[in-house]
């Protein structure tokens, strides 16, 4: 029996079917060591309830806290990977394979953290863990219902996220809102939860929208009022209210929300809009909502006030880096199929904010749609912009248009970097037009082309179930010395990074590849998997299998993004810059 069943047998095996107390308590759970804080939403979805866990987490990382934090989502899907980003926006990937909601990434990048697959749930992950201890027997013979089995099992998750993490606080985001069907039984499951843990154990934050209609010219706070109506009928009692608006909010409105709400007026923040998210740690420590949540969860004695200071002269530091005006600016194109949804690309946005940061230097975005690209308009739809990004994607759909983009960027010497896809379509585009394949594709667009240069290994054929073959999660990869990757990577010979792919270079074709003149920098660890390209002749033409952007970090940012703006910037200022992409590279990370 795997240590996870060990686990729900152990915690409800003593609970016979003549009692209606069922609350699973893994084995080595001690009550009140971990405290939590629950975040919900009203109003509406995207209020940014994990960018404000995410903040407040950091503020108690900074203090010397251990935090955790958690995302509850509604859907029925086992995990975010078969979710179109029309729809969902980036599917994230943790270390461990997880794919996961985009929040999961702010997560990361706030805290410097390597996230698991403990820190995401979804509806299908609950049912299907109620539904196998139910076939094996294990509640006894009771009527298995919504509550208290699917209600237990949330809260059985969150006590072995806190026994694992050792955290002195777990960060609860339940997605969706307040009124949501399918996020019901998770809210219920918070206020069970709070029931059992006891005083000061836990504290629910509600994130709010107010309204501010042009046409009135003031904030309206009656839907907010509403929407913690919804809550307060769960059961569910915020401690804190931090309220959306696009400009600060104003005390008239707090004063509102706090007479309807049961919230001290003291408890209830105005969360506005930022030019960066990273700016609202800031926003969130001036208002003193940290000290809020410290006070009422009675953990004021574990905090490291020299610990703090250091951590946030840190934070301050890159955070002035943000704000800066910066003297020079360059442009790179995201030639994408998903450009509608901006937040299908949101690791990329955030890395490459990263990187301007450290760099000193503007970076405008042009996103371009790739599927009407053709070889007639190619350099139309490439003028102005001082490097490309060719990112990931999946289906048949736009990748000619990629194709076409590689090929000028290759042919005119544009600072390119290819994510995942790009890389494929960089080889693709290499073996029509300088090995000569013309046929050559990929069998995931084409299943009978001639020649797929970019194709499934045998051993990932035998493998059946849509992302069961895939390349899911971190992996090691060896790097060639003397490359520009080596020398990205300050000079080391083995990188971590996260793939999410299907599709590899065919081996058939490495040797024709590099005879002329394609270098393939990164590999995976004895086995012919190709996983950097890289043509030393161009100032930066650099490819991975890889999502580098899922590993960029606001203190550490990713050295390929950074490679390609500083040949942006070389492309633009030739004159300013006349070291090489990787020596630029090194002095910004020294800074």
């Amino acid at each position: 029996m795997s240590q996870k069943r060990e686990d729900i047998f152990a915690s409800i095996s003593n609970k016979s079917s003549d009692t209606e107390f069922f609350s699973p308590v893994p084995k080595g759970y001690v009550k009140g060591k971990t405290k939590y804080v629950v975040v919900l939403g009203t109003v509406m979805s995207g209020l940014g309830k994990g960018i404000f866990s995410s903040c407040v987490a950091k503020l108690m990382q900074d203090k010397g806290l251990k935090v955790s934090p958690v995302k509850l989502e509604g859907y029925l899907n086992m995990d975010s990977g078969t979710l179109n980003p029309f729809r969902h926006g980036e599917v994230f990937v943790l270390d461990d394979g997880m794919e996961c909601d985009m929040d999961l990434g702010t997560y990361e990048r706030m805290l410097n953290l390597d996230l698991s697959k403990q820190n995401f749930s979804t509806n299908g992950q609950v049912f299907s863990s109620v539904l196998k201890t139910e076939r094996g027997g294990g509640y006894l013979g009771r009527d298995v219902q919504v509550i208290p089995h699917v209600t237990g099992e949330v809260k059985r998750k969150l006590r072995v996220l806190a026994r694992d993490s050792e955290a002195d606080v777990v960060f609860v985001e339940i997605g969706g809102t307040a009124g949501d069907l399918e996020n019901a039984f998770y809210i219920e499951a918070m206020r069970e939860l709070a029931n059992e843990e006891g005083d000061s154990n836990c504290c629910f934050v509600a994130l709010t929208y107010i309204l501010a209609p042009q046409t009135l010219g003031e904030q309206k706070s009656k839907a907010a009022q509403l929407g913690i109506r919804e809550l307060l009928q769960k059961g569910i009692q915020p401690s804190i209210i931090a309220c959306r608006c696009e400009e600060e909010v104003t005390e008239q409105v707090r004063e509102k929300i706090s007479l309807f709400s049961n919230v001290p007026f003291s408890n209830v923040f105005s969360m506005h809009d930022s030019k960066s998210i990273y700016l609202i740690p800031a926003m969130l420590r001036d208002s003193g909502v940290d000290f809020s949540i410290i006070k009422m969860l009675g953990i004021e004695d574990k905090i490291d006030l020299r610990k703090e200071r250091s951590e946030w002269e840190k934070w301050c530091d890159f955070t002035d880096r943000v704000t800066k005006d910066h003297k020079n600016e360059v442009t790179i194109g995201i030639t994408g199929k998903y450009i509608s949804v901006r937040d299908s690309y949101a690791s990329i946005s955030n890395a490459i904010e990263h990187c301007e940061a450290w760099l000193g230097c503007k970076v405008n975005v042009e996103w371009i749609e790739v599927t009407d690209i053709t070889p007639e308009n190619t350099e139309a739809a490439l003028r102005g912009v001082d490097g490309i990004i060719v990112p990931g994607g999946f289906g048949v759909r736009g990748t000619e248009g990629k194709i076409e983009c590689i090929r000028y960027a290759r042919e005119h010497d544009l600072p390119y970097l290819g994510l995942c896809l790009g890389f494929q379509m960089a080889v693709i585009e290499y073996a029509r037009n300088v090995c000569g394949i013309k046929d050559a594709n990929s069998s995931e667009i084409a299943p009978n082309c001639g020649s797929a240069v970019i194709n499934l290994l045998p051993e990932q054929k035998k493998i059946e179930g849509l992302g069961g073959n895939m390349r899911l999660g971190g992996r090691d990869v060896e790097i060639k010395k003397d490359t520009l990757a080596y020398k990205l990577f300050g000079d080391e010979q083995t990188a971590r990074l996260r793939f999410r792919h299907r599709y590899e270079v065919d081996p058939e074709y490495i040797e024709q590849l590099q005879n002329a003149g394609l270098v393939f920098s990164g590999k995976a660890p004895n086995h012919p998997i190709m996983q950097i390209l890289e043509l030393p002749e161009h100032p930066y033409f650099i490819g991975t299998q890889a999502h580098p952007c899922l590993t960029s970090r606001p203190l550490n940012p990713s050295p390929m993004f950074l490679g390609l703006i500083v040949a942006a910037m070389k492309h633009k200022y030739p004159g300013i810059y006349p070291e090489d992409v990787s020596t630029l590279v090194k002095k910004a990370v020294r800074k």
